[in-house]
């Protein structure tokens, strides 16, 4: 098979090795894609603590694809089965999963990507925040995250505000829902467009979606009193300081909307699939640029640099 490897910072090598095979209680999925996520970002800029080569597939965590082999004491998995995948090693034409980190996709979705991780991710994120109808939801960044949370808060009942810094990302947070949208520009003055908005008490919901100290720092100021302050931005690439003073005085209830269980993913890719399928969330309009595994390097850099029109890159297989 064909596998990515990251030879260097900003560099790829298309490997041929040999095909994995299922262990006990393991699939192998042929892969028909894989999403492309801004946490590939840090290692591809190749940090002191990355070591290169990377194991061929690496980074890729983004798969979908068709079981075409299950190993000993499998049970509720078939050949043949189109499932997203929660795996590791997904910049490849095939991985393997334990068979309880796959989920079966319904003829519903048939033919189309599903990237499963991050959509589920959106679902567990919503899950933790909490949201109920008529509450006032900020959400900081208006990515692919932002945007399916936009959706889905929309839908929940609640009025959203996005505040995004890309005129392109301002029009995609209004076709999902967004009730009013600001430019992320001016740290000050969203302050003070926000206060406006909500008649000087703030949202009772924040959502930080970028990964990075100013919208962090953005989104507490933008948090009521008893509010919830909900991070899902990845923030990887070093230490954070935090407004104590403020979280301690209007008493935020702060919320690390990340999962490290892989059960708790599975279920929230369980709710994503009911979601997609039953047209309630569309993410296609998201996936803005597509790109066979050969040219993987250009589809980091595109996640990287974020030309005009650009929200989420899938590599297909």
């Amino acid at each position: 098979m064909r596998a990515a490897t990251v030879t260097a910072p900003g560099q790829i090598r298309i490997d041929r090795i040999a095909r994995p095979e299922p262990g006990p209680g393991q699939v192998r999925v042929r892969l028909e894609g894989c999403g492309v996520c801004a946490s590939n970002l840090t290692p591809w800029a190749g940090p002191e603590w990355m070591q290169f080569p990377t194991e061929a597939g690496s980074l890729g965590h983004e798969g979908w694809g068709m079981v075409d082999a299950v190993g000993d004491e499998v049970e509720g998995v078939s050949v043949g089965d189109r499932v997203a995948a929660l795996s590791y090693k997904a910049y490849a034409e095939y991985d393997l999963a334990d068979a309880d980190a796959v989920v079966r996709l319904p003829k519903a979705l048939t033919g189309k990507p599903f990237p499963g991780e991050p959509l589920g991710c959106a679902m567990n994120i919503l899950r933790r925040s909490d949201i109920r109808p008529g509450q006032t939801v900020a959400i900081v960044g208006i990515g692919f995250l932002g945007a399916i949370l936009t959706r889905l808060a929309t839908d929940a009942g609640a009025r959203v505000i996005a505040i995004s810094r890309r005129p392109f990302s301002i029009d995609v947070a209004q076709d999902f829902g967004a009730a009013e949208t600001i430019p992320m520009e001016d740290h000050h003055g969203i302050i003070g467009q926000v206060k406006e908005l909500t008649g000087g008490v703030f949202c009772d919901r924040v959502i930080e979606a970028v990964g990075k100290q100013w919208p962090l720092d953005l989104a507490g100021e933008l948090t009521r009193e008893r509010g919830k302050l909900i991070v899902a931005g990845y923030h990887q690439d070093g230490p954070r300081q935090v407004n104590m003073w403020l979280w301690n005085w209007r008493g935020l209830d702060v919320i690390n909307a990340h999962e490290r269980d892989p059960k708790v993913y599975i279920e929230g890719i369980r709710e994503a699939v009911d979601a997609v399928a039953s047209g309630r969330l569309d993410p296609s309009p998201l996936y803005t640029h597509t790109y066979p595994l050969d040219r993987l390097n250009e589809a980091l850099d595109a996640t990287r640099d974020r030309p005009d029109g650009f929200l989420k890159a899938l590599v297909t297989l």
